[in-house]
């Protein structure tokens, strides 16, 4: 008997239900083609996902790695959460400017949701993340960055820091303190409108939280409880974690009281004037307040000390560091620097003037590498990209680390090399693939104010010192090997600054 005559003997139900089937297969196909495939990745395990292929230490290295393999467009699997990864400078940038809708959502993992539940700026998402970032830049223009006064007060805060260094006479010590209190203390001449003594009990309190934060975000018991939140109650760092944040609200709150009790509507001294003002306003007009909550204010201070601070005070260590490990880069900006500037404090404008500085600071940013993962990202649409097709509201890592160490756009990437930033008259040179701050809709919002900072801080501080290993140890032997966290900072290390007066 034929095909066709047995289907036709057939009962028609049975029939029916192969119509049915051969409709949805042809349905399925039609959406495959449609949208195009998924993201290639590693072939992921029940629960565990792609963990066996990834060092939770040093997951950035991991991912590199498997971009090799997979290219610049990939899936990953942290346990049971998918993420795509997109590696390289030319497809971490076509993403975030090109696609800036569609990849510019904050990826909001449960450690991050637990911590602000969506208030603030950095993880936020919607109405309230546009409301907030908005009120943060105009406030941070406002009080002073990207200005002159920001710098003078750049510039005061430097000479504490100096005399801090000085303290030691050219004997090894360890500038992480000095460095995050100093750094601290011009995020807090905006938010705050002043500046604390190093020795301060809350200022002390306020920057221990900020480091100690960072350092638990990037544990890998941390990134388990993202992965299996259930565990939460059985992972310390987790309990940690929960104990630092509610001791840092404590403290910011215990701030932004005093700021309060002095406060008046018709002269705004700094962001929390500015908040509290606006808040006042809304009431006084009877309008809903949505936004300008106190829990938006508090977790927008924590976003601007923790992105303010312990980024930009890592670089400045870093290129402390660096300039101990490699001393004839450090004579030659030393070099620059009293050709063009001679004993005068260096001042923003100089800048132009200081072309193998300048390509020096930036070199130190880009091996320095603070952020390799980059702040996770979401898709807030279904997104066709590079021939891919990635479903809204998916995990998306644009790695900075596979930008900065782009073997297709940098000469010798994992060198120490200022000639990176300089052309062949020696002057310098912008690149494309310097992207430190990342770039889009989520582009770190202190960017000026950050250059502006490692500029000063670090021509001053070689103005002034010359940066040595401690005695007995050669600059060879002077670590570079970064110690995970969130961001990756320096070893723990001591150095000398001797002075050159």
């Amino acid at each position: 008997m034929s095909l066709v005559e047995g289907l036709f003997q057939a009962p028609l139900s049975i029939i029916l239900l192969g119509c049915l089937i051969l409709l949805r297969v042809l349905y399925l196909f039609s959406l495959s083609h449609k949208h195009g495939k998924e993201p290639p990745g590693p072939r992921p395990l029940p629960v565990l996902g792609n963990l066996l292929q990834l060092d939770l230490r040093r997951p950035h290295a991991s991912l590199c790695e498997l971009s090799k393999k997979y290219g610049s467009v990939f899936t990953v699997h942290f346990g049971p959460k998918k993420v795509v990864v997109l590696a390289g400078f030319k497809t971490v940038k076509e993403a975030l400017v090109n696609y800036a809708d569609e990849f510019g959502d904050r990826d909001i993992t449960p450690a991050f949701y637990k911590m602000t539940h969506n208030h603030g700026i950095v993880f936020a998402n919607g109405d309230s993340w546009r409301e907030m970032r908005r009120f943060a830049l105009t406030n941070l223009r406002d009080f002073g960055m990207g200005k002159r006064i920001i710098e003078e007060k750049i510039i005061e805060e430097i000479q504490y820091l100096t005399e801090e260094f000085g303290k030691y006479n050219g004997q090894p010590f360890d500038n992480n303190d000095a460095v995050s209190h100093a750094v601290s203390n011009i995020v807090s001449s905006i938010v705050y409108g002043r500046r604390f003594d190093y020795s301060d009990s809350l200022s002390q309190e306020m920057v221990k939280g900020v480091t100690n934060r960072v350092r638990l975000l990037g544990t890998v018991s941390v990134m388990v409880y993202n992965m299996f939140p259930w565990l939460g109650p059985f992972i310390k760092d987790w309990k940690d974690l929960m104990k630092n944040i509610t001791t840092s609200l404590e403290v910011i709150q215990k701030l932004v009281k005093k700021v309060q009790d002095s406060l008046n509507t018709k002269d705004s001294r700094c962001y929390v004037d500015s908040f509290l003002i606006r808040q006042q306003e809304i009431k006084k007009y009877g309008e809903q307040d949505l936004y300008f909550t106190e829990q938006n204010l508090l977790f927008s201070i924590v976003n601007l000390f923790s992105a303010g601070t312990e980024t930009t005070a890592t670089t400045l260590r870093w290129g402390l560091l660096l300039m101990a490990k490699y001393p004839h880069i450090q004579d030659r900006v030393q070099e620059e620097l009293s050709r063009v500037i001679g004993g005068r404090q260096p001042r923003a404008e100089d800048k132009k003037n200081l072309p193998y500085t300048d390509a020096v600071i930036h070199e130190i940013q880009r091996v320095a590498n603070v952020v390799p993962m980059n702040v996770p990202h979401s898709t807030s649409c279904d997104v066709e990209f590079q021939g891919y097709h990635i479903k809204k509201g998916t995990a998306v890592y644009p790695l900075l680390t596979s930008v900065l160490f782009d073997e297709n756009e940098w000469e010798t990437p994992h060198t120490f090399n200022p000639g990176h930033f300089l052309d062949e008259q020696g002057q310098f040179m912008k690149r494309d693939a310097f992207l430190p701050f990342s770039a889009g809709r989520r582009v770190c919002l202190g960017e000026s104010l950050a250059r502006m900072e490692l500029f000063l801080f670090l021509t001053s501080l070689l103005q002034k010192f010359c940066f040595t290993p401690p005695p007995g140890v050669s600059e060879s032997e002077l670590d570079l090997t970064p110690s995970v966290r969130f961001i990756l900072n320096p070893p723990k290390h001591k150095l000398c600054a001797v002075s050159r007066a």
